[in-house]
């Protein structure tokens, strides 16, 4: 036992004395949290338009104000004539056009019915689909007002509501992202490089006349970065809360005990790394490229895995990362107990003991 908190201790102080191990256990996560929670979003703000109201009436006057008031738009240019929408597209000075045509007021009063055109800009099509939402729906509360005052025929109301996100916010969605992506790159990445470490310093060879077990090699290395990472985890959340507004609506007990449990899946999963690369490099080349693409591609996060072929839904169940991304969006956003996370919790609890076994056994083979 003394060997072993001998062994912890010096894996903590190689940590605490190595400047750059530092930065990347503490400044990287908060960085990456701060800017993928700002810059990860799926939301559309300030978005460049113009207007061409060929009608100049009370009516389009309100429908414009209520556009300009939104968070959504800048109205950009007032134009005057149809013949200037295709240049300022091709300037790119737009990427939405609304077009009033004349008579659009006593038209929508004497018979009911008035057209707006919406034009946007579909290079890039997801875009331009979500401002034609945003301002179809602006159009729609103003009508939706205006049939209070007068009574249209034959009127069907739909009724929306958004639940857990009525505001539609974007980081609601990446902050659990984000979380598992810092989570496995910088704990995977730095445990990675941990048994490769030794070998490379010379100091294996010292380790491998020690009486002390395999396992608890294993343990040790686990430790520290296991500490480290639940502070991390805790100004992660902070972080989330009070910078990024996202609400943690379920029991924090609960978030806290699951994120632990990632870090130790993603720290057995670094030690297996490091137990089979030949040098730090390839340890560092296979938790970066190795597992950040498939966190980013393959959690859920950033691309709905539905839309996914057969094989890469398949291939999805053995990237933890995806587990734990379902977890946090339970207990954060909806608020739900572990009675609906309880599969999840076991699969990440079947990889951590499957790569520690793993681990330990290619560990042995050096010893031999």
């Amino acid at each position: 036992m003394k060997q072993f908190l001998f062994f912890i201790k010096k894996e903590f102080l190689h940590v605490w004395r190595d400047k750059r191990t530092m930065f990347i256990l503490f400044g990287m996560p908060i960085m990456q949290i701060l800017i993928f929670g700002f810059a990860l979003t799926n939301e559309v703000k300030n978005t460049r338009i113009a207007i061409l109201d060929k009608s100049k009436d009370e009516t389009t006057a309100a429908i414009i104000n209520q556009l300009e008031a939104s968070r959504y738009f800048d109205i950009q240019e007032n134009i005057q004539v149809n013949a200037e929408l295709v240049p300022a597209f091709q300037a790119g000075n737009i990427k939405l056009a609304i077009v009033f045509h004349e008579n659009f007021q006593e038209q929508l009063l004497h018979t009911n019915s008035a057209a707006v055109q919406l034009i946007g800009d579909a290079t890039d099509p997801n875009t331009a689909n979500t401002l034609i939402n945003y301002a179809s729906a602006i159009i729609i509360d103003y009508q939706s007002n205006l049939r209070n005052q007068l009574k249209f025929p034959y009127t069907i109301n739909t009724e929306t509501r958004m639940l857990y996100n009525p505001q539609l916010k974007g980081s609601y969605n990446f902050v659990p992202g984000v979380m598992a992506m810092v989570l496995m790159l910088v704990c995977a990445m730095m445990t990675s490089i941990s048994i490769v470490r030794e070998k490379e310093m010379g100091t294996m060879e010292i380790i491998l006349v020690s009486p002390i077990v395999p396992i608890r090699v294993v343990i040790a290395k686990m430790v520290p970065y296991f500490i480290l990472s639940a502070v991390n985890i805790g100004s992660i959340l902070l972080l989330s809360v009070y910078a990024l507004d996202v609400p943690i609506r379920g029991s924090l007990v609960l978030l806290v005990s699951e994120c632990l449990l990632f870090t130790v899946t993603v720290l057995a999963l670094g030690l297996l790394i490091s137990s089979i690369a030949n040098s730090q490099q390839v340890a560092m080349l296979i938790s970066l490229m190795g597992l950040f693409l498939p966190t980013i591609m393959l959690s859920g996060f950033m691309f709905p895995i539905e839309n996914m072929p057969v094989g890469l839904r398949i291939f999805s169940n053995i990237v933890p990362a995806k587990w734990f991304y379902i977890i946090v969006r339970n207990i954060m956003i909806k608020g739900i107990g572990f009675e609906h996370v309880w599969k999840e919790t076991l699969i990440l609890i079947g990889m951590t003991v499957f790569f520690m076994m793993v681990s330990i056994k290619k560990f042995k083979t050096r010893l031999e």
